[in-house]
Order: C-alpha cells, then structure tokens, then sequence
C-alpha cells in the first residue's frame, strides 16, 4: 500500500523532496503546508499537489507521514504536532535543537506507537553504502581512527537568508554535522564520550547576495567547531567543521576518511548519495577506486522510503530513525558541552550500528 505524506515548511528544500515524488513506490506526496500560505500555494502549484494550513494538514487523517522541512528550532514543535494527531513524521536534520525537546519527541512517539524519521538519509546512497561494503570486507582491517574536516568562509557570500546559520540552534556543527557524525555511526556504530572546542572568528555577517545583499546579522552559535569522538568499537574520529574559514583549505574538502589497521578508505562527500569511494591496502602505491555496490544516488526523500518501508513491513529496520538521529544531536550536543566545561562528555543514549541496505534498495 503506497502511504500518503504532506510536507511542512515550502522553502528551498522543499523542491527536492518534490522532484522526487514520482521516484518511490511506497508514498506519494499529496499536500504541502507553510504559514506563509502564498509560499504553500505556489509550491502546490508548481508540483501538483494541495496547498492546505499546517494545522489542516497536520491533523488530516489521510495524511500517515508529516515531511517536516521547517526551520530547524521549529523542528520539535512541528514534530510533536504531528505526532499529538498520530502521525508519523520524517523530518529534516537535526531532530531538535537541544536534548530536551528531542527526548519529548521520542518519548511521545513511543507512547502514541509512531515512527519519527530524520535526515540526513545520504547515508542510504550508493557512496556511504558501497563504503560499508569495503569495511564488510575486511579491506581496511580493524577501524581505528577518522578524520572529518569541511572548513570555508560560510553560507553568506551566496545565501539571501544565511540567518537561521548563525542562529541558536545553527553553527557549522549543528548544521553540516549531522552528515558527517551520521554517515560515522552508520560505518562504526554509536559512540561512547566526546570532547571539543570551539570558537567565533566574527561577531557579525554580512549577506552578500539577493535583495539583502550589504545587511548584517548578528552571530549567536560558534562557527569554528572542533569534536574528538570516541566510539565504542575504540576507533576514534576527529571533526573539524567551520565557518570561518575565508581562505578555504588547500587540501580536499570535504576530506572524510577511515583509518584502520590493514588500509586506509577514503569517504565519499556526506552531504552526496553518490561520490567516489577509494582504499588503499597495507603495501599499496595507490588509492584504488571502488566500483558502487548500491544503485541509489538520485537525491532526497529515500529516507521518507526508508520510514515508508519500515511501516509497511515488520522485518524492514528503520535505519534513518529517531534515535540514530537522537545519537547523532547527543554527539553534536556534547561537543559544545565539553568545549563549555573543558572536559570529556559521556554520551548516554543507545544506538546500534544499521545494518547493510540491500543494494537494489528503494526498489
């Protein structure tokens, strides 16, 4: 039975959830909802779809799967809506922006019996999947280490509304984090105690494109983000994700890579469903690239398929659930804590390790 789903929340996002509509089998996108309704009806418009109040659509019992693409310190609010009306939610990234709410989201799905669903879903594309394959493998022998490293001068210089970025519940942590701290816990599993530091290179922005191009805006979150991540399976990951870096790095960028005691892997881009994915053996001159064990790198709403999927079948496992998501925000979280207090943070959610997709999967 295909499922019916609505999205919340029409901004740029939004087009990439619709161009996919006619990509899975197991939902359609019927409705979309915004408060700025013109934004609703020009969405609808454009993709064929209904324009409809958040509240009408939240509470429709036609609808079963809320896509929640609000901004992200509406998240928890919109979830929990959608939930309170029995409905399970798919939601952009991060669950929440703080502990707290994404704890009563959990809870409440678990007492209404729902499903909650985050992004990011890349994970589920054929790049990080083709490297959970290598590391089946064995290729790279037993994970050690990771290092992840995006650094650049921020969204400003091209985005005309860059503030939710320098927002409480932005940074470069909380918003590029999630890819790179997910796509680590689905190659290593959860992780066990985190320590970091952070900082803020400028106290203002200025916007440097569209119609407010010369504004500034006021930074509240750090924007240079440093994590050491500690896993449970003893591999040990470094994050470097900033803002404020203007010059760039004269290195690859993103560079995501996987040390272990037989090889080294080279990741493809987190933020990607497609991407190279490169090893190279103990004793081997070069990196050699991996051909794609997986087929699925067109973009945006598989994951909305993966909570589909796990409500049609029993058997299937919900790989972009809540709690990965949960893990993920308890990991973003207690970097800034640790940074804050100048010590280790102990992460104390449980989250197993997904397992591999099929590789034909959303067929």
């Amino acid at each position: 039975m295909t499922l019916t789903a609505g999205i919340v929340g029409c901004g740029t996002i939004a087009d990439a959830y619709c161009e996919a509509n006619d990509r899975f089998d197991s939902y359609r996108i019927a409705a979309c909802a915004d408060l700025e309704r013109e934004r609703a009806e020009a969405t609808a418009a454009e993709y064929g779809l209904e324009a409809r109040s958040v509240e009408d659509l939240l509470v429709d019992p036609d609808i079963d799967i809320a896509i929640n693409l609000t901004p992200p310190t509406a998240h928890a609010g919109v979830i929990l809506q959608a939930l309170e009306a029995d409905t399970h939610v798919y939601t952009e990234k991060p669950l929440a922006t703080d502990l707290e709410d994404a704890e009563a989201v959990l809870e409440t799905a678990d007492e209404r019996g729902l499903r909650v669903g985050s992004a990011p879903d890349t994970v589920l594309g054929a790049g990080l999947q083709t490297a959970r394959a290598v590391l089946e493998a064995g290729r790279i022998g037993r994970p050690i280490g990771a290092t992840a490293n995006l650094v650049f001068g921020g969204h400003e210089s091209w985005h005309p509304n860059p503030d939710l970025y320098y927002q409480e519940g932005g940074g470069p942590l909380f918003d590029m984090g999630p890819y790179y701290v997910g796509a680590l816990i689905a190659l290593l599993g959860p992780a066990e105690r985190v320590t970091g530091a952070t900082g803020r290179a400028f106290e203002e922005r200025t916007i440097g494109s569209g119609p407010r191009a010369g504004e500034s805006i006021d930074v509240e979150v750090p924007t240079h983000e440093v994590g050491v991540v500690t896993f449970e399976n003893g591999a040990i990951a470094n994050l470097q994700i900033s803002f404020d870096a203007v010059g760039g790095t004269s290195g690859p960028s993103p560079l995501f890579e996987l040390y272990g005691t037989e090889g080294t892997l080279q990741l493809p881009d987190p933020n990607d469903f497609d991407g190279a994915v490169r090893v190279r053996e103990r004793g081997a001159d070069e990196f050699e690239t991996v051909r794609h064990t997986h087929d699925y790198t067109a973009g945006r709403g598989v994951g909305v398929a993966d909570l589909a999927r796990s409500l049609q079948n029993d058997d299937w496992e919900h790989r972009t659930s809540g709690r990965r998501a949960y893990h993920t925000l308890e990991i973003m979280a207690g970097v800034r804590t640790a940074a804050e207090r100048e010590e280790h943070v102990r992460i104390e959610s449980a989250c197993e390790r997904p397992a591999p997709l099929p590789e034909t999967f959303p067929k």
